[in-house]
C-alpha cells in the first residue's frame, strides 16, 4: 500500500442488504449453483473461479444472458495456453445487431405488438431533441441495412461515421454489422487529416456523415471537411450527409453541400421497413474498427470481434454495472472514444440509452445533471476530468437535483484521485456505487472495473473484471500486491484485438503487447493491487517519471497539485538532465490566479507534504492549456518530446494541437 492510501479508513459506501439481494450478480451466483455450477457466495470467490476455469464462465455468460446465436458451446476456447492464438467459442456463429435488438424483435416480430418504450433519447445542447421507441429504432436499422446492401455493402467491408452521438450513429452502426459488415467512427470536431489518417487506411465504402454540430452554443458546419474528405477516399462508393444543424423546414429539398452526396432522407427512400436479414458470422468475425490516440505517429486500426465484444460488454453492463431491462443509461462521450461502443451495447440489455452531444457545460454548467434528472437515468458515465471541473466550479447536485434515479455512476478517462470520491459522496449523491473503471480502445473494456455488491473504498477502482487474470508484475516479471507495477493480463480474454489493420504478421500486434512479458499481456499502466483487492492507477508506465532510478507515477503528483483552487489543471513529465531526470510540472491556472513565488513554493510543498520529497518538480511553469486527445486525456509524451525538440508525429491526433506552443523553447527548461 502506498504512503498516501490509507489502510484503516472505512468505506465510503457500503450496498444495503437489500441492493445486494436484488442485483443481478448475486442472481447470476445463484443461476451458477442452480445449474450446477460453483458454489461462490462472494465476489472475490467468483472472480477467483472466473479467472481458474475460463471456458465454464465464458459459457455462463453466453447461457446466463441468453445470447442469440447458434452453433456449439463446446468448445469454449482452443489454444488456451497462447497469447496471443487462443480463440474462444470457434463452432459459433452470431449477430451484434440481432443480439443489440433483441427487445424489438421479441415484441415487434413475433405476433405482438410494435414496442412503443423508449430506445434511444438524444439531447444536442438545448438545439436538438428526440426520442425513438424501439419499434421506430428497429424500422430505421431496417431500412438502412436494405440501402447499404444496395450499395453491395457485405461481409468484411468497412461502413465509417464522422458522425456526433446521435440516433443515426447508433443505426448505422446496428445495420452495418446486421451485415457482417465493419464500423468505425470517429466525431465530427477532427480535423480532415485526422480523419483521413483513420478512415484512409481501412477503406470504407460507404461514409455517414453530419452536416454539422453544435458545441458551446455554436453551431458548426462541416461539409467542407466532409467534402475535402470524400475527396481523398476513392474506395468510397456513397456519402451519406444525417441533418442535423439543417433547420426542418428546409429538411432534404436544401442541397447537401457536399460534391456527390446524398441526404439520409433520399438514401432511405426507395426501402420500407420489414425484417432484418440478420446475416449470422463467425464469433471472432470483425464488428468494429478502433483507432488508437496516434500522438506519435498514424493511430493503430485495432479490430474487435463481434462475439468478444458483445460477451465483454453483456458481462460488463449487467454484473459489473448492474444494468437491468428498462434502465436508462447515460455516457458522457463523443463518437471517436471507445465509450460510445460501450454505451451502444446497452441496447444488448434492453437498457435505453441516454445520448447526448455538445458542451457538458452549456447552455448551463448544470446541463448534464439536468439530463439526468429529466430522464431518470439509472447508470451516470462521465471522465475523471468532468467530475474534478464540476468540484471546482462548486456545482452540489445533491442539493439542487433529484438523482433518486442513479444507482451507478462511472468514471474513466484518467485516473479518480481520492478527493473526486470525496467530492462525489458529499455534493452529488450518497448512495450510489462509484465505479472508477479503467480499459481501453484496446480491449474496447474493462481490465478493473465496479462491483455492485461491494464496498467502494477512497481512491480505489472496486475489482479486476470477472474472467480477466488481471495482476500486477514488477520489473522482475514477479506479481505483486501493495506495490507499484505494470498491469498484466496472464490468460487470454474474448475482447482481445483480432489483429491490427494492415499488420499481416503480426509484428506491430505483438509489439504492442506482448513485447514486455512474451505471452503475457502487458497494458501500459502503472498500478497497484490493494490490500482490497481493488486497484490504484498511478498514470501510463510510459509516462512514469524516473528521478533518482525511482518510478513515480504521474497521477500522484496531479492529486496533490490540483487540490489548491488556483489550479485548473496541471500536466508533468520527465526532462533528461545532467545524467538523470527532473520532473517538470506546467499548471494552467484558473481566471485571474498567477504563478507568484509563493504559489510555487505551496505548489512544492504540498506535493512533498502529500506525496514525498521526491515527487516535487524542479520545476513549475505556467502555460495557458494542456494538450489533449480528442477523448480528452492529457499528452503527457507529445509535451516531453517538444521540450526535448522532437518532431510531434501526428498532431491531428490532439484536441487543441496550438496548445503545444506554448511548451517548446521554454528558456526555463534551460537552465
Amino acid at each position: 500500500m502506498s504512503a498516501d492510501q490509507p489502510t484503516d479508513a472505512r468505506p465510503l459506501w457500503t450496498p444495503s442488504p437489500e441492493r445486494v439481494a436484488n442485483a443481478n450478480l448475486s442472481r447470476y451466483m445463484q443461476a451458477l449453483q442452480q445449474r450446477g455450477g460453483p458454489a461462490v457466495d462472494s465476489y472475490e470467490a467468483l472472480y477467483d473461479w472466473s479467472v481458474s476455469d475460463l471456458e465454464g464462465f465464458w459459457r455462463s455468460i453466453w447461457e446466463w444472458c441468453g445470447v442469440i446465436g447458434e452453433g456449439p458451446l463446446e468448445p469454449a476456447l482452443v489454444d488456451g495456453e497462447r497469447m496471443p492464438g487462443a480463440a474462444f467459442f470457434p463452432e459459433v456463429r452470431l449477430n451484434f445487431a440481432e443480439n443489440l435488438l433483441r427487445r424489438a424483435e421479441r415484441d415487434g416480430t413475433q405476433g405482438g405488438e410494435a414496442d412503443d418504450g423508449e430506445a434511444i433519447v438524444f439531447r444536442a445542447e438545448a438545439k436538438v431533441e428526440r426520442r425513438l421507441c424501439w419499434a421506430e429504432l428497429r424500422a430505421a436499422v431496417s431500412r438502412t441495412a436494405q440501402a447499404l446492401a444496395a450499395e453491395g455493402v457485405g461481409p468484411g467491408d468497412r461502413v465509417a461515421a464522422y458522425l456526433p452521438n446521435m440516433p443515426e450513429t447508433v443505426i448505422a452502426m446496428l445495420a452495418t454489422a446486421s451485415l457482417g459488415a465493419v464500423f468505425s467512427s470517429c466525431s465530427p470536431d477532427f480535423g480532415e487529416q485526422g480523419v483521413l489518417d483513420r478512415f484512409g487506411q481501412i477503406e470504407p465504402k460507404v461514409l455517414f456523415a453530419c452536416d454539422g454540430y453544435f458545441y458551446a452554443d455554436k453551431t458548426l458546419d462541416i461539409r467542407d471537411k466532409v467534402a475535402a474528405v470524400a475527396a481523398e477516399l476513392p474506395s468510397l462508393s456513397k456519402v451519406v450527409l444525417c441533418p442535423l444543424i439543417t433547420p426542418e423546414s428546409e429538411g432534404a429539398s436544401a442541397e447537401p453541400g457536399v460534391p456527390g452526396a446524398v441526404w439520409l432522407g433520399d438514401f432511405l427512400a426507395p426501402f420500407e421497413a420489414g425484417p432484418i436479414a440478420y446475416r449470422r458470422m463467425p464469433f471472432n468475425a470483425p464488428l468494429y474498427i478502433m483507432f488508437s490516440s496516434g500522438t506519435t505517429g498514424k493511430p493503430k486500426c485495432i479490430v474487435h470481434g463481434a462475439g468478444g465484444t458483445l460477451l465483454q460488454h453483456l458481462k460488463e453492463h449487467r454484473l459489473h454495472s448492474d444494468v437491468k431491462p428498462g434502465d436508462r443509461i447515460f455516457y458522457f462521450t463523443t463518437c471517436g472514444w471507445m465509450m460510445w461502443n460501450w454505451l451502444v451495447s446497452g441496447l444488448a440489455s434492453e437498457a435505453t440509452l441516454l445520448l447526448y452531444d455538445g458542451s457538458p457545460f452549456h447552455p448551463t454548467k448544470e446541463v448534464v445533471y439536468d439530463y439526468l434528472q429529466d430522464e431518470r437515468a439509472t447508470l451516470f458515465g462521465t471522465s475523471a476530468k468532468y467530475i474534478d471541473a464540476c468540484a471546482k466550479a462548486g456545482l452540489k447536485p445533491r442539493e439542487t437535483h433529484d438523482l433518486s434515479s442513479v444507482r451507478v455512476i462511472c468514471s474513466t478517462g484518467s485516473p479518480l484521485v481520492p478527493e473526486a470520491f470525496d467530492y462525489v459522496y458529499r455534493d452529488v449523491k450518497a448512495d450510489v456505487c462509484l465505479a472508477s473503471i479503467s480499459g481501453g480502445t484496446d480491449i474496447v473494456s474493462c481490465f478493473v472495473l465496479g462491483n455492485p455488491i461491494g464496498p467502494v473504498w477512497r481512491g480505489e477502482i472496486q475489482a479486476r473484471g470477472l474472467g480477466m487474470a488481471v495482476e500486477v508484475w514488477n520489473d522482475e516479471g514477479q506479481p505483486v500486491v501493495g506495490e507499484q507495477g505494470e498491469l498484466v493480463c496472464v490468460k487470454p480474454f474474448p475482447c482481445m484485438p483480432l489483429y491490427f489493420w494492415n499488420d499481416p504478421d503480426g509484428e506491430r500486434y505483438r509489439s504492442a503487447y506482448f513485447e514486455r512479458f512474451p505471452g503475457v499481456w502487458c497494458h501500459g499502466d502503472f498500478v497497484e493491487l490493494t490490500g482490497h483487492g481493488g486497484i490504484v492507477i498511478y498514470g501510463r508506465s510510459d509516462a512514469v517519471l524516473n528521478p533518482g532510478g525511482v518510478r513515480i507515477g504521474t497521477a500522484e503528483i496531479y492529486r496533490q497539485v490540483e487540490k489548491l483552487p488556483e489550479v485548473l489543471e496541471s500536466i508533468v513529465i520527465g526532462q533528461t538532465w545532467d545524467g538523470d531526470v527532473r520532473v517538470v510540472l506546467f499548471v494552467k491556472l484558473a481566471p485571474g490566479a498567477e504563478l507568484t513565488d509563493e504559489l510555487v513554493q505551496r505548489i512544492r510543498r504540498t506535493i512533498r507534504e502529500g506525496a514525498s520529497p521526491r515527487h516535487m518538480p524542479a520545476k513549475v511553469l505556467a502555460v495557458p492549456d494542456i494538450p489533449r486527445t480528442r477523448s480528452g486525456k492529457i499528452v503527457e509524451l507529445a509535451v516531453r518530446d517538444v521540450i526535448h525538440g522532437r518532431a510531434i508525429k501526428n498532431q491531428e491526433a490532439l484536441a487543441n494541437p496550438e496548445a503545444l506552443d506554448a511548451y517548446r523553447d521554454r528558456p526555463e527548461l534551460k537552465d
